[in-house]
This record gives structure tokens, C-alpha cells and sequence, in this order.
């Protein structure tokens, strides 16, 4: 910081004292410094932690872990699919929607699903600076015990918008505000009038630029992590939700802010608890790009969002080209990390007339990648829930795109298709390979019913389970194309 500060200075002279062409000449020299450091190539954040001390795992929620070909694997060494629904049911009053019950685990589990992102929030763990809320803490633990009984695993995810709830939002407790700045909502579209808020942006921009709020940050973590550690229904932790650089300059920002902040939380956690994933995002302008900085960590998954054309401008057209587009660029951002890409959330206003085109082509691109993903969100009386905050409505017409069948673990000799969740079908391709693997198809039997399993001349035992709907497959030697379908 001291650096940054004395090139400002300096800068400020030279067009102080500058005359004529050496005014022009000391400008491109700023200029060139100012390029130089944004594109000045940065090292890998190395990070150290202890190895894993996992205790035995819970009935069916294996401890999960990243793989040296940087695939999500269980402790059999098969590919997981992480795929289910946000919930913010743990967040603050004034911006979460609704409960989140049992019923609600049983319907995600008999659709198919196997995990949920839980967002959950600094402003509760910390509502006074150096305490923590073991209350709130209870309730984190109560709420991932319910949803863990119905096979659901569970991200937490360390959520922010609007910084926190001083300013409407969610995220950093009311105490980390700067003094005497002003939140003034000068502009004029209602839309980005918190964002760019002068009280809200240097709240921002402090938390980043200084070691003060982050040291609670990392407290947080750690308080988090002692709680979990020994649980694999836990997958791990989302580090940061959205983070944006505004007002720090793009590039700037991920290569000496964000990054570096990932390295240190991770490591931070992984000294109380180094058994679980850690979960490392994006920039909130997803649509723009992320300036990867390598981070050499165990256990690290690259999560982007994903809203181009429904969120983020232009609205989708049909063109399913423009979604395949940044999808991959997100996938060269993951290899680049390198880390396993798990978008933690994707969405759209099922009210929009596209939104069902939209969410196949998204969800197509997905399975094309053998990608998971979490929806946004489960439970809001909105286009954006699948079931609406007094649990009256369950929009199945619209999950039925969601609900697809898909591989929820399986080695890495067996091949997927699409998942069809409206026609009810999916192909498996199996290789020839060592007989007695077992695989894991995820089918969502409240929408679709008891799958039928065709062609399987590789397999050597089948079960279904409606409870769990899951099909549970034991493969033989020999290769094989089997197609489920209803």
C-alpha cells in the first residue's frame, strides 16, 4: 500500500510542475507505470496446510475431495456430480425469503438432487467486532443436520450484496462502515443507486485495501471451519460471494486483492479444518471475465455465476452459441486456477418468456462439460422459486427442466449424455474396464417416476431406491450402452 500511495504523489507533481512537452512526456510515463503493474505477471499464491484428518464419514455423504485431473471425487475415487438449489433461508430478515424445512430436503432429494448452497452471514456471526454468535452457529448446524438426513450435501457460502445490512443488504456486520462518509443514492437508476454509494463503496474498497476488517473475516472463517470440520455432509466453503472491484480498476483488483485475500482465508481455514473443499469465485461481472491468479492449494473449486441473458444483458435470444461461449470461457478460467469449475449459482425468472429454452440450453451445456451447478433459488414466492414461501406451490412445470437425470458418482469409465428432464431419458457409454464398479445415477423420481433401464448387457446387478431416487448399477468387464428412461 505504501507504493500505491507514493506513485499517486509523485504522479501529482509531474503535472504540478510539468511545462510543455514534459507535461505530455511525465503523463505517458504515469500511464506506462499504471499499465505495467495491472499486467506485470504475478506469482502463484502458494498456500500450505495440514493434511486431512477426515473421522469416518456419514451413511452416504462421502468426504469429497479434488482429484489430481481436478474432478470432484468420493473416497471410492468416483466423479461427483454436485448438483441442487440455493436457499438464504439463514440470511438476514430484511433480505432472505423463506423458511427452509423438511419437506423441502424431501422434495429436492426425491428430484434428484444432492446438494444445497447455503448461503450464510458474516453480519450474524459477528454482529458485535470479536464475538461470536454461537447461537447463530446452531442454528447453521441445525439446518445442515436437517438437510444432511435427506442426502443433501451442503456448501457454505459467505454471502455479500449491497455490502451488508447497514445498506439493505446482506454480508458485513453494521459496525464495518467507514465514518464520516456519506451514503448518499445520487444515481438515478434504482438498480445500481446502492452500489454506487459512496459510503458503501469505501466500505468495500477498505475491507480489500486493509488488513483491519479482513483479520474478522478470516475470525469468521475459522469459528465456521471449528464447527465443521469433522462433518462430510459439509462439501466445504464459499470464501466470497461475488466480489466486485468497483471501485478498484478490473485486473488490479483480482491480481493484488482478490486472490491474494483467497489465499490467506483458505489457508486461515485450512489450519482448523483442512478436510473440506474450498470454494473460490468469480467477479461479480461474470459476463466481463476474471484475471486468474494461479493458487496452489488442495482441494480448490472455481465457482463463476451464470446469468448471461437472464440477468445480464442482452435478454437471450435463442442463440444458444452466446451461452456456450461463456461457459467455456469460464472452463479456461477454472483450468487456469486450476480447479474443477461448480457454478453456485445460475438462474432466470421463470415468468420470462425464454426461461424454459433458456435453462435447457445452460443446463445442455452442463452435461455436454459434465459440470454441477446450483440454482437460484429453491424457495421464494417470485418467477425466481421453485416453491413459494408459504410451501402452497410447487412450480413443477417448470423443474421438470431442472430435474434431469444425471451421474451422481461414477468412475471415470462411464460417459453421460444429456439428461432429459422433460422426456424422461438418459444414455450412459461404458467402457470396458476392471468389473465391479459401481455407479450412482441421480433420476428424479417426483417428476419423472421409476426409471426402466435398458440394454445394460454390463451390468451385473441394478437397484432402485424411490426414497433417495437414486439407481444404483454394478458394472461387469465388459463395455456396454445402457439407456434409462421412464
Amino acid at each position: 500500500m505504501p507504493r500505491v500511495r507514493l506513485r499517486a504523489r509523485w504522479s501529482r507533481r509531474l503535472r504540478e510542475r510539468a511545462k510543455g512537452p514534459a507535461a505530455g512526456l511525465a503523463l505517458l510515463m504515469t500511464i506506462a507505470a499504471g499499465v505495467g503493474y495491472a499486467y506485470a505477471p504475478v506469482a502463484a499464491l502458494e498456500v500450505a496446510i495440514p493434511a486431512s484428518a477426515r473421522p469416518p464419514a456419514q451413511p452416504g455423504l462421502s468426504w469429497l475431495s479434488v482429484s489430481a485431473e481436478r474432478r470432484i471425487v468420493d473416497e471410492q475415487g468416483r466423479t461427483v456430480l454436485l448438483r441442487g438449489f440455493n436457499s438464504d433461508t439463514l440470511l438476514e430478515a430484511g433480505v432472505r425469503h423463506a423458511h427452509l424445512d423438511e419437506t423441502d430436503a424431501n422434495l429436492m432429494q426425491r428430484a434428484g438432487f444432492d446438494v444445497v448452497r447455503l448461503p450464510i452471514a458474516w453480519s450474524r456471526i459477528e454482529p458485535t467486532r470479536g464475538s461470536i454468535d454461537t447461537g447463530y452457529l446452531d442454528e447453521v448446524e441445525r439446518t445442515v443436520v436437517m438437510l444432511n438426513r435427506s442426502h443433501l450435501y451442503v456448501v457454505l457460502d459467505m454471502h455479500f450484496v449491497d455490502w451488508g445490512p447497514r445498506f439493505g443488504g446482506t454480508g458485513a456486520p453494521r459496525w464495518a462502515a467507514l465514518p464520516l462518509v456519506p451514503d448518499l443514492p445520487w444515481w438515478p437508476s434504482e438498480e445500481w443507486r446502492k452500489q454506487l454509494s459512496p459510503a458503501q463503496a469505501a466500505a468495500y474498497t477498505y475491507f480489500w485495501i486493509s488488513p483491519d476488517w479482513q483479520s474478522d473475516f478470516e475470525l469468521v472463517w475459522r469459528a465456521v471451519a471449528a464447527r465443521f470440520r469433522d462433518d462430510s455432509g459439509v462439501v466445504g466453503y464459499d470464501i466470497y460471494n461475488e466480489p466486485h472491484p468497483l471501485p478498484i480498476p478490473p485486473r488490479l483488483f483480482e491480481l493484488h486483492w482478490m486472490w491474494p485475500l483467497y489465499a490467506r482465508t483458505i489457508e486461515q481455514i485450512g489450519h482448523v479444518d483442512p478436510n473440506h473443499l474450498f470454494v473460490v469465485e468469480g467477479v461479480l461481472f461474470a459476463d466481463v471475465g476474471t484475471t486468474i491468479a494461479q493458487l496452489d492449494a488442495p482441494n480448490v473449486v472455481y465457482s463463476p455465476h451464470f446469468y448471461t441473458g437472464s440477468l445480464v444483458p442482452p435478454d437471450f435470444n435463442g442463440d444458444r452459441g452466446s451461452l456456450d461461449r461463456r461457459i467455456d470461457d469460464q472452463a479456461r478460467e477454472a483450468a487456469a486456477v486450476p480447479a474443477p469449475m461448480w457454478p453456485g449459482e445460475l438462474g432466470i425468472d421463470h415468468n420470462k418468456a425464454y426461461a424454459a429454452q433458456w435453462a435447457d440450453a445452460a443446463l445442455d451445456a452442463y452435461d455436454d462439460r459434465g459440470v454441477g451447478w446450483a440454482w437460484w433459488q429453491w424457495r421464494e414466492s417470485s418467477g425466481w422459486g421453485i416453491r413459494s414461501q408459504s410451501g402452497a406451490y410447487l412450480d413443477t412445470s417448470f423443474l421438470h427442466h431442472l430435474a434431469r437425470p444425471y451421474l451422481a458418482a461414477a468412475p471415470t469409465r462411464v460417459h453421460a449424455g444429456r439428461g432429459d428432464g422433460v422426456g424422461g431419458r438418459i444414455t450412459l457409454r461404458v467402457d470396458p474396464g476392471t468389473g465391479g464398479d459401481s455407479v450412482n445415477l441421480a433420476w428424479p423420481e417426483l417428476t419423472l417416476g421409476p426409471p426402466a433401464v435398458i440394454g445394460a448387457t454390463c451390468v451385473t446387478t441394478e437397484s432402485w431406491d424411490a426414497a433417495s431416487a437414486r439407481l444404483s448399477l454394478t458394472l461387469g468387464r465388459a463395455g456396454c450402452t445402457i439407456l434409462v428412461t421412464r
